[in-house]
């Protein structure tokens, strides 16, 4: 930072009790409360900004849900300890600038595409696929399925689909045609197996893991009956959308650069003021 180099720069026989004093005024209270605000609002607009990148990238993945950075004013330093109260009127209830309290899941309904892929399967309603990865179940809405030489239905990842006993849904590759009815049943022949369709208490017990799954925190009931409505030959595609995603980019983008402007003019004014007080 420019004002600590001019401090560095400066001969220690030309400065006064008084303008040290000074300095060590402005080092304890203009700036951190100066700079650390507007890092820590670049922080958190970055940090912004690479949700929304990560929403951008995944609009063409079937059946992922956008993610959304929710930003929170926060507390002065002081209220933050304990050594001041909200409402105070004090120079303490200022306000501390702003941070990221978290990312949320939109799990808006994403818009259907048919595709006509004998192995696409769209839920239309609530609920979520089951897979197996490892030894964890994981719950998707991406019904971009495969089918591989053996007859096993696997999501793009690998990782095997699982029917309502729990067990890895298979079509028999030698049993001629099938056919997944809006129940998420498969039929082929005489024989049929049941898509597993679970959902969680609420919402907010599922986490992201990355491979467009999410990890149940809690407990899961299987969806009923008659709330079970899927589209064969149909995917449900991205929420994410493009226009309104590359608003906020540029949004983001410009309060990043603001937070920065800020920062370089409060170091160069500290730097300015250092430089007069030394001359005391």
């Amino acid at each position: 930072m420019e004002f600590a180099n001019a401090v560095a720069q400066q001969p220690r026989s030309a400065v006064t009790l008084r303008g040290w004093n000074l300095i060590r005024s402005i080092d304890a209270a203009a700036m951190p409360y100066g700079l650390y605000i507007s890092a820590e609002g670049a922080r958190a607009q970055t940090q912004r900004m690479e949700t929304i990148a990560n929403n951008l990238a995944n609009v063409d993945t079937a059946g992922f849900k956008r993610e959304l950075a929710v930003i929170q004013a926060r507390y002065a330093e002081a209220i933050d300890q304990g050594r001041d109260y909200p409402g105070s009127g004090s120079i303490n209830d200022v306000g501390g600038g702003v941070m990221l309290r978290q990312t949320k899941t939109d799990f808006s309904l994403g818009p259907m595409k048919r595709t006509g892929g004998q192995t696409d399967v769209a839920i239309q309603g609530p609920g979520f696929f089951v897979v197996q990865k490892g030894d964890q179940q994981y719950l998707t809405r991406a019904g971009n399925f495969q089918l591989t030489a053996e007859g096993n239905l696997l999501t793009q990842q690998g990782y095997a689909v699982l029917t309502d006993g729990g067990s890895p849904a298979a079509i028999d590759p030698s049993g001629g045609p099938f056919e997944i009815t809006p129940a998420g049943v498969i039929r082929q022949g005489g024989s049929s197996v049941v898509l597993a369709l679970a959902q969680p208490a609420s919402l907010g017990d599922l986490a992201k893991v990355g491979e467009n799954l999410f990890k149940p925190l809690a407990e899961t009931q299987p969806v009923a009956d008659n709330d079970r409505r899927m589209g064969w030959g149909y995917l449900e595609m991205s929420s994410v959308q493009p226009t309104t995603e590359m608003v906020q980019l540029i949004e983001t983008t410009r309060a990043v650069e603001a937070n920065v402007n800020m920062m370089q003019t409060q170091d160069q004014m500290l730097s300015q003021l250092i430089n007069r007080v030394m001359r005391v």
